[in-house]
């Protein structure tokens, strides 16, 4: 008699899901697995933020443009699928701070707005003497509290002073997480700046310490050194795309959504908005922290998700002829200054850093609006977001053409904020799963990381766990 299939219900098709739903699939046909897997997707496509643009030659995208060269398990995954020959990295070239009206290039040497050489901070005009001799005070100031959750605003300015902070460091961070730094955990975002303090008690001593040195590349000449970003030349929903492919068709349910979940004698009852009921032995939650507090909202000890706040940001994608800029400036973009009079956060010269996206002749800008506090830009409509994006570029780059073309990409309430205490919250409901909600396990970028490469850990560490706790329940 064939062996009963246990079943496996993953709810959330973005980056984590998919991983998950991937890498199970894989398990079950490698070793023979009387396993069925379901994934549900709310929407009508599979990727979440993955989303990309391809109109007249260009490559937009919608979400993240790239991930970091050193975060293998997405590049391992690519090769899976059949899209590590579509790989392709960034073009260096220098980047700059927008602070008072003026755009200055970012100290060489600076790590996330740490300084790890003297030189280049004394003689930037990024700050004033005072601002330059209170973040000299770190050489001497001793450690933090050990083992405490602080914000990361309160443990830079306590080291390096705040003009440091709001005119580097500030719009470097918030640019990873749209997050406001006086908020944020700074163990649950960065961790291992707390552990080089911790260990060398300078930040500065210890950031130049623990940095190794880079050998200086030998590159042709007239052409690009290659950055530490990569990216799919056919862009991320095409990575997305060729996951979606190999999973196997009568596995993947999109335009349901989980309106409930209960526990029933040692099963999963999963309930969705069409009336229909599934059983599942396990679930994999890679859904938003506010959507997992929902369906498990039987459950009081997911009420923290509740209060957990999140960011609306857009990305803001124009085309332009070559023509259109008076002033080129020499580099791939810059960040600006919370204290700067611009909506824009940062704005991407796309045809720079990354040749592929852009016909040639072409221009790609691509900026961001919304923040922490500043979110309302997001809900304008389009021709206002370019009115107000345009007047912006234009007090640094002269643009005498309208674009050929806008993309505009809201993400409304899709940021999830890391604030102080993100970690100790998020085991107590971890704890309190394996309690009450066993074989229920949870992924995305509310919980472990924001970056698609920090989701795809979470799927890959959320299947370990699916086949370890069917190994234990079914022994």
């Amino acid at each position: 008699m064939a062996e009963e299939k246990q079943k496996v219900i993953i709810i959330g098709g973005g980056a984590a899901g998919l991983t998950a739903a991937y890498y199970l699939q894989k398990e079950v046909k490698e070793k023979n697995l009387p396993l069925e897997i379901q994934l549900i997707e709310a929407s009508h496509r599979l990727g979440g933020k993955m989303q990309t643009v391809v109109r007249d030659g260009f490559t937009i995208e919608r979400g993240p443009d790239s991930f970091l060269a050193r975060k293998t398990s997405i590049i391992r995954l690519a090769k899976e699928v059949g899209m590590d020959d579509q790989l392709v990295p960034n073009s260096t070239g220098k980047s700059y701070v927008l602070v008072n009206e003026k755009l200055h290039s970012m100290p060489g040497g600076s790590i996330m707005g740490i300084p790890t050489e003297v030189g280049p901070f004394m003689t930037t005009g990024l700050f004033s003497i005072p601002g330059k001799l209170r973040a000299a005070a770190d050489l001497i100031l001793p450690r933090s509290e050990s083992g405490k959750d602080q914000a990361l605003g309160h443990f830079f300015r306590r080291r390096l002073g705040d003009e440091v902070v709001e005119n580097l460091i500030e719009p470097l961070l918030s640019g990873i997480y749209a997050g406001d730094i006086d908020q944020m955990s700074l163990m649950a975002t960065f961790p291992q700046f707390y552990e080089v303090e911790q260990k060398h008690r300078s930040l500065i001593l210890g950031m130049k310490k623990s940095t190794p040195v880079q050998p200086i590349q030998q590159g042709d000449k007239g052409k690009s050194k290659k950055g530490g970003f990569l990216t799919f030349k056919t862009g991320l929903q095409s990575f997305a795309e060729a996951i979606e492919a190999k999973l196997d068709a009568n596995s993947v349910l999109k335009g349901h959504r989980v309106e409930n979940i209960a526990r029933v004698n040692n099963k999963y009852e999963v309930y969705l908005n069409n009336g229909e009921c599934l059983t599942a032995d396990s679930i994999i939650a890679a859904t938003p922290h506010k959507v997992t507090q929902a369906m498990f909202s039987d459950y009081r000890f997911f009420e923290p998700l509740k209060y957990v706040p999140s960011t609306s940001v857009a990305t803001v994608a124009l085309a332009f002829p070559e023509a259109a800029i008076n002033e080129d400036i020499d580099g791939t973009g810059f960040v600006v200054s919370r204290n700067s009079d611009y909506t824009i956060t940062a704005c991407t010269w796309t045809h720079k850093k990354w040749e592929h996206s852009t016909p040639k002749g072409k221009v790609l800008l691509r900026c961001y609006v919304g923040r922490a506090g500043d979110e309302t830009v997001v809900d304008l409509s389009d021709d206002q977001i370019v009115k107000i994006v345009l007047d912006d570029l234009n007090k640094i780059m002269q643009i005498n053409m309208s674009p050929d073309f806008a993309v505009i990409s809201r993400w409304n309430n899709s940021m999830p904020q890391y604030t102080v205490g993100h970690k100790q919250r998020l085991t107590s409901i971890l704890e309190a799963m394996k309690q009450e909600l066993p074989g229920v396990f949870l992924a995305g970028a509310s919980y472990g990381g924001v970056g698609v490469p920090d989701c795809i850990d979470q799927g890959e560490a959320a299947v370990k766990n699916v086949l370890e706790y069917l190994k234990n329940k079914g022994s």
